[in-house]
């Protein structure tokens, strides 16, 4: 998406992964990222969520000579994984999944998933393949307003291993939540995890198999 260039400092409206619009200025474009501003927040889009970009039919007088400037330092061209290095331990909401957003902060990165930390969830395991979308909080707002006693440094001692599914593997045995559980069935004993596929056990035993790159995000309840 390198000829998006031509658009930086333009207002631009675009379709996100789920029927999502959004529109802003663009303020950057990476090699797999890209910014746009809407005048409060600054949103971090992967490309592989962007189905199309163009310039704003409808511009917003707001907006008109606006210079936003990114919220992360960026020495030079900014990428997916770099964000979110630059966003760990600093409050952010995702939206990953549904029409639900998640607030928190990012732990770790590994392989083809992050840790991120949530309030509400507590640790959660996200695909890097599902992340629609990432907004860095104003400094000085929390979470909820909550206090920094309950957003701890370091929330987990889980051992985290490199792929998602060697880390689900680890969860054998236990109850899990699969996307919020916004189904019935992403929500039960994780049974057994192999070959990418994952063995869940619904509340009325019911086996069901999930396919490890359709899962957006896990956490233990």
């Amino acid at each position: 998406m390198n000829n998006l260039h031509s658009l930086i400092g333009k207002q631009v409206e675009l379709e996100v992964s789920g029927k999502v619009m959004l529109a802003g200025i663009l303020v950057d474009v990476g090699l797999d990222i890209i910014v746009i501003y809407n005048g409060k927040e600054y949103f971090y889009i992967p490309h592989l969520h962007i189905h199309n970009i163009r310039l704003s039919t409808n511009p917003s007088a707001e907006l008109l000579g606006v210079t936003p400037e990114l919220p992360f330092d960026e020495d030079d061209m900014i990428s997916y994984r770099k964000t979110l290095t630059n966003a760990k331990g600093r409050f952010v909401e995702i939206y990953v999944t549904g029409n639900k957003s998640i607030h928190g902060y990012v732990t770790a990165i590994l392989n083809d998933y992050f840790v991120f930390y949530s309030p509400v969830y507590k640790t959660m395991f996200i695909s890097l393949n599902h992340l629609k979308w990432l907004t860095p909080y104003q400094t000085n707002i929390t979470p909820y307003t909550l206090g920094n006693e309950v957003l701890p440094v370091k929330p987990t001692d889980i051992p985290l291993q490199r792929s998602l599914e060697e880390q689900l593997k680890k969860f054998e045995g236990q109850l899990a939540v699969f996307d919020l559980g916004d189904h019935p069935m992403k929500i039960g004993l994780l049974k057994q995890v192999q070959n990418n596929i994952i063995e869940l056990v619904t509340a009325s035993g019911e086996s069901v198999f999930w396919k490890i790159i359709h899962v957006k995000t896990v956490h233990l309840p």
